[in-house]
């Protein structure tokens, strides 16, 4: 992997300051479609449920998902499902055919967008609840409906934020209900590979990219809170940062202690590129140079 890994410009003009706005996670169309259940839905949810691109036979989906992604698909935002892009504990990431209202949001050239599917069955809503209690955006959480939903909901509102603040991540898109829609990072060969995944060969330059989006993420009020070689991407040049959607915001009572632990996890990773730096440097570096 080599390469000078530019960065983003921050847009000035919408520079996110301290506020932080209340984030809806009540009932949504997609909600109201599966209780009605009409012949138009039935038949795409059947014809979804049978292709052999996009099998879910892990019971993993309820019919509200399905009305999530027929409502996408209806919106504009997706043309046609893909297959399996990754797989995990808490969501499955499948590639998608953009529709013409995210074409509108894309850059030239793209084509594809990356469905990300929130589990509604997932197992840890406990580790969920760790990063959305305390979080200003929110008010007390519920069921375990309301809290993938409303870990949806971050997820794109992180990712709005990071942008803004000049932090590369996938564009953000539009989410609905426990389904998510951005930029896919990669080619039609496959996903982009994380920092784990390539060789370094400017292991300084990248340190400084990723240092410096610790900090601009810090500077819009944000922590990352499990910034790791497993959630920085190498793509066309450039670094990308994924998995947003633990990230918490400085008010976060545990936000000190998931930034020493981004620190910790990035110096430690550079160590082995062979650098000479600790959590603690890169800690102290983030607290002189951002301005929360």
């Amino acid at each position: 992997m080599t390469g000078e890994y530019g960065l983003l410009e921050p847009d000035e003009s919408d520079a996110p300051g301290d506020e932080f706005e209340q984030i809806d996670v009540t009932d949504t169309e997609a909600d109201r479609i599966a209780r009605e259940r009409d012949r138009e839905f039935d038949q795409f949810r059947k014809r979804i449920k049978d292709s052999d691109r996009f099998k879910v036979d892990d019971g993993a989906f309820d019919d509200a998902t399905f009305a999530a992604l027929y409502k996408l698909v209806q919106d504009g935002y997706v043309d046609a499902i893909g297959g399996p892009l990754s797989t995990g504990k808490e969501a499955n990431v499948y590639n998608a055919l953009a529709g013409e209202r995210s074409l509108e949001m894309l850059r030239a050239g793209e084509e594809e967008v990356a469905m990300k599917v929130y589990r509604t069955r997932a197992t840890n809503f406990q580790d969920m609840r760790e990063y959305l209690v305390g979080d200003p955006r929110f008010e007390e959480l519920g069921d375990k409906k309301k809290i993938v939903m409303a870990w949806t909901r971050k997820e794109l509102s992180n990712l709005e934020r990071a942008r803004k603040a000049g932090v590369r991540v996938p564009r953000p898109i539009t989410a609905q209900r426990n389904v998510l829609i951005m930029e896919y990072i990669g080619t039609e060969d496959g996903r982009a590979k994380r920092l784990t995944e390539v060789s370094i060969e400017n292991p300084e330059t990248a340190f400084e990219v990723v240092r410096e989006y610790i900090k601009r993420l810090y500077g819009a009020g944000l922590v990352h809170g499990d910034l790791s070689e497993y959630n920085v991407l190498f793509y066309d040049g450039e670094l990308v940062v994924i998995d947003v959607g633990q990230a918490v915001t400085i008010h976060h009572p545990n936000a000190e202690e998931f930034l020493e632990r981004d620190c910790e996890n990035v110096a430690s990773f550079f160590g082995r590129q062979g650098m000479e730096i600790t959590g603690d440097e890169l800690l102290e570096w983030v607290h002189e140079n951002a301005e929360p």
